[in-house]
């Protein structure tokens, strides 16, 4: 990991590239678009910049949760927290055709994935994996509740080493969807599990105090959790 500054040329070379946040290509050349700490995956296939940033910046296949603002057409505009909204085709969901699309409503929520994301452009979601074109666990998102958190959480959050989720899940069973965006979805059983699941969110997050491990254990066992 090294530290990079905006126009830094990014050594990333991989046969199947993909970039993450704060990274752009021109031709064969890669360059940073953000200052920050350089990251990629162990086989060098991802690259990104990690940064913490207030506004979330579309990266193309990031997970992201979305609310449904607008149906235009055939499809919807999706709000994802960016600087534009992002629009959704009704035939980007498995299965779907045109006499069999999802009834999605103003105000839903959905899991997506960026299929197309440009800086001039509007971004594009689908709710399908890009290999296996299978839903997965992408779609609307129905029930639950939404938190937010700095988008350096939503990183850690996906990472599986991180021990938030692993911890939480040994106290009880609930389901989650982290969006690259600043948004977590999560859906449990008992509505003080949701809350406990979301007061540690908001205290393990670099923005929020840091809280450690240990810290959170302390946390839920005041609430017999």
């Amino acid at each position: 990991m090294s530290f990079v500054l905006p126009g830094e040329d990014i050594p990333a070379q991989h046969v199947n590239l993909k970039l993450g946040p704060g990274l752009l290509q021109s031709n064969s050349n890669v360059a940073s678009t953000r200052a920050g700490i350089l990251n990629h995956s162990a086989n060098g296939s991802k690259w990104w910049v990690e940064y913490n940033s207030r506004r979330y910046v579309p990266a193309p296949q990031e997970s992201v949760i979305g609310v449904i603002a607008q149906k235009l057409g055939e499809g919807f505009r999706v709000d994802i927290g960016s600087a534009h909204y992002a629009s959704l085709d009704g035939l980007a969901f498995e299965g779907a055709t045109k006499r069999n699309k999802p009834n999605l409503k103003i105000g839903c929520l959905v899991y997506a994935r960026i299929s197309l994301a440009h800086k001039d452009m509007e971004p594009e979601l689908e709710c399908f994996d890009a290999q296996t074109r299978k839903a997965e666990e992408f779609g609307e998102l129905k029930g639950g509740f939404i938190t937010k958190c700095s988008l350096k959480m939503c990183r850690d959050l996906l990472d599986p080493k991180h021990f938030l989720l692993p911890l939480l899940g040994s106290r009880f069973p609930f389901e989650a969807a982290v969006g690259m965006n600043g948004k977590v979805w999560i859906k449990a059983k008992e509505t003080r599990q949701t809350i406990a699941m979301t007061r540690c969110i908001e205290a393990v997050d670099p923005d929020g105090g840091g809280m450690d491990e240990e810290g959170v254990k302390k946390f839920l066992d005041t609430l017999n959790l």
